[in-house]
C-alpha cells in the first residue's frame, strides 16, 4: 500500500505497532500537501499520503513529525498544532507487512516550494513527488488517498477547526 512506511530503520515500536507521526500541512490557501508514493517495483500501484514516518529511537512523536517533514519536503518553518486524528493501519509494502499507530498533527506554512532532500534509499525508489490539494480537488480525486476519508476530514477541519481531542479513525487494513 504505502510509502507511509518507507523510512523504517531504527523505528520505535509499541505493542507490535510501528509508532508513526504524520503532518497535515496546510498553506495560506488551506491546501494540504500530499506526497505521491508507489510500490518500489511497480509505479502503477500508486497513492497519495501525508508527510510523516516512524518515530526513531527516543524522539517524541512531535520531533519525528518535524524531522520527517523536513526530510520529505524541506519545509522547516512550521509550528506543530494539535493531534487531529489517530489511526491504526496494516498494509503490504516493499515485500513486507507494516502495522502502524499513526498520529496526525496539524501544521501551517507560508512556504509552498517543496524539496525532498532527506529521503532514504527506499523513499527515493517509491516517492514520486508532492502536490498541494484543495478540499474540492480531494473530493473529486480518483486516485487512492490515505487516510481514505481525507477529503471529509479536511472539510470538517476547515469548517470547524481542530477537534478538542484527537478523532480516532477507523482502522484501515489492506
Amino acid at each position: 500500500m504505502s510509502a507511509e512506511a518507507v523510512g523504517a530503520g531504527q523505528d520505535t515500536y509499541e505493542g507490535g505497532l510501528r509508532r508513526v507521526a504524520r503532518v497535515v500541512l496546510l498553506d495560506p490557501q488551506d491546501r494540504i500537501l500530499l506526497l505521491h508514493g508507489h510500490e518500489p517495483d511497480d509505479p502503477a500501484d500508486a497513492w497519495w499520503f501525508t508527510p510523516g514516518g516512524g518515530v526513531e529511537g527516543d524522539e517524541t512523536r512531535e520531533q519525528a513529525a518535524l524531522r520527517e517533514l523536513a526530510e520529505e519536503t524541506g519545509i522547516t518553518e512550521v509550528e506543530l498544532g494539535p493531534v487531529l486524528w489517530r489511526r491504526r493501519c496494516s498494509f503490504p509494502f516493499a515485500g513486507r507487512r507494516w502495522d502502524q499507530d499513526e498520529w496526525y498533527y496539524l501544521a501551517r506554512t507560508e512556504r509552498t516550494a517543496v524539496a525532498a532532500t532527506g529521503l532514504t534509499e527506499l523513499e527515493r525508489r517509491s516517492v514520486a513527488g508532492a502536490r498541494w490539494w484543495t478540499c474540492p480537488e480531494l473530493d473529486r480525486a480518483h486516485e487512492t488517498v490515505y487516510p481514505t476519508r481525507l477529503a471529509g476530514l479536511l472539510r470538517t477541519l476547515l469548517d470547524e477547526g481542530p477537534p478538542a481531542r484527537p478523532v480516532i479513525l477507523d482502522p484501515e487494513i489492506v
